[in-house]
């Protein structure tokens, strides 16, 4: 599969709703979390290959503390590569519900951050930021760190016990070199006890597989078991996008992307004894996306094209589960649109995709989805609704569309961008067509195609 070249979306990183964490369902106004780079030049410690992009932030992950929902983490990127990763990742919180917010000790988890033999850290880069709050309020955040001039990669996680303005120890995950390559990451605090939190991830080897790796703490960080494969799908196939959600009852879904024999699936996986156990894939359906491109000189745009996302209803009694990812299907593989798919029964059985994006979005992208406490389902995405081939800049906006009735119907979409930005502005943020680079969505094809993807392999039921 050719690199998927192109620009990250680098809105000022958390200039966007923090729609799933206040009280009511309302979204109050955009907020700047960033500030200045506060890495030094240089600071990686050997020789890098690629441009830096200074004062850059990219892929944010946001969290609210359950024990107290003033606070909330926010972790993005710092000063991008355009070879994958940056030279650190940062954390900062606020207690004010998101009104304003403060520095945080963030973990060293590159040297440009301090990080060093001594304290686990001790690599060049750092990339896919990720954090989770348990019930009792402890903070888990987590990095893929790696070198650009050797193999030497690592999946890391520190925890926090106060509400994120200083972290603890880094503990090691797993550290590989070149015999595999740990890729996009995600942490999930389980919301039923406290005691359990999981990590998971893709790992790439040398044999051309990215089985589905995963690990848990039982005892609230204190200790993690050690990693493993939980899904393989064989020589010359790999899963990415790992993401764990856990239903009321406290089972765990494991969504993520397969590629598999010529085929693009979105599947999950599920787990009914934290995941000591797990089933083998169900599928969703096909992913259909094209990618996204510049409609002023068709350069493809580095958008979450092969991530799709998942949501929980989180009432107890209730079994329903959200997933969303870009598809083209609606639009004759055209356009990438936001699709939803919908299961009531935890995952078990989904109904066919339908388009949330309505028309007049047209390239509609990288989607969020969050339930509230109500139950009201609501999605989140960016388009080029306002942009032409003859505007100077990449006219993008951000949007959101609500659901009272699990996904049957939707409101009119609620622009939450007050004016468009420009994402021909963000850091070029291309990789390299290698199976084994950080940031692998470049394993993703960007050409447009002219037909549907392969069609899914069999669906299989949990046993």
């Amino acid at each position: 599969m050719r690199p998927h070249l192109g620009k990250a979306i680098a809105l000022a990183v958390f200039a966007v709703p923090l729609f799933a964490t206040t009280a009511t369902a309302a979204v109050g106004p955009q907020v700047v979390v960033s500030t200045a780079s506060p890495y030094a030049a240089s600071c990686n410690g050997a020789p890098q290959t690629g441009v830096n992009f200074r004062n850059s932030e990219v892929e944010p992950s946001v969290a609210v503390n359950p024990a107290q929902r003033r606070n909330r983490i926010g972790v993005w990127q710092q000063d991008r590569w355009s070879t994958g990763g940056a030279n650190g990742v940062l954390a900062r919180v606020s207690n004010d519900s998101g009104v304003t917010w403060r520095d945080s000790i963030s973990p060293p988890f590159s040297r440009c951050a301090g990080g060093s033999s001594r304290n686990g850290g001790d690599y060049e880069r750092a990339t896919d930021p990720w954090v989770s709050i348990s019930p009792d309020g402890t903070a888990y955040f987590m990095s893929l760190s790696f070198n650009d001039s050797n193999p030497d990669n690592a999946m890391l996680v520190a925890r926090s016990r106060d509400g994120g303005r200083t972290w603890g120890p880094i503990t090691t995950l797993i550290r590989d070199g070149a015999e595999g390559f740990n890729d996009k990451n995600s942490i999930t605090a389980d919301p039923t006890d406290s005691r359990f939190v999981y990590a998971v991830w893709d790992r790439l080897t040398g044999d051309n597989r990215g089985p589905t790796y995963f690990t848990r703490t039982t005892d609230g960080g204190a200790t993690w078991e050690p990693a493993r494969a939980i899904y393989d799908p064989g020589v010359g196939n790999s899963t990415i996008g790992n993401v764990i959600a856990v239903t009321p009852d406290g089972t765990l879904i494991n969504l993520f992307t397969e590629f598999k024999n010529n085929s693009v699936n979105v599947a999950v996986l599920h787990s009914t004894d934290k995941g000591q156990t797990w089933s083998g894939p169900t599928y969703i359906d096909g992913l259909g996306t094209v990618g996204v491109i510049d409609p002023r000189d068709g350069a493809p745009v580095r958008t979450g094209d092969i991530i799709p996302t998942i949501a929980v209803d989180p009432r107890p009694g209730h079994d329903e589960v959200y997933v969303v990812w870009q598809d083209a299907r609606f639009t004759g593989y055209q356009n990438d649109s936001v699709v939803l798919s919908v299961s009531n029964d935890g995952g078990r059985h989904w109904t066919p995709p339908k388009r949330v994006s309505p028309p007049q979005s047209g390239q509609a992208f990288t989607a969020t989805a969050d339930v509230h406490a109500n139950g009201e389902l609501t999605i989140a995405y960016y388009d080029v609704t306002f942009d032409s081939a003859a505007d100077e800049p990449l006219v993008t906006d951000y949007w959101i569309v609500r659901s009272r009735n699990h996904g049957s119907t939707f409101g009119p979409r609620e622009r939450m961008t007050p004016t468009s930005f420009d994402m021909r502005q963000a850091p070029d943020a291309g990789g390299s067509s290698s199976a084994t680079t950080p940031d692998s969505t470049t394993r993703a094809a960007s050409s447009r195609r002219s037909t549907p993807l392969p069609p899914p392999p069999p669906a299989t039921q949990p046993t």
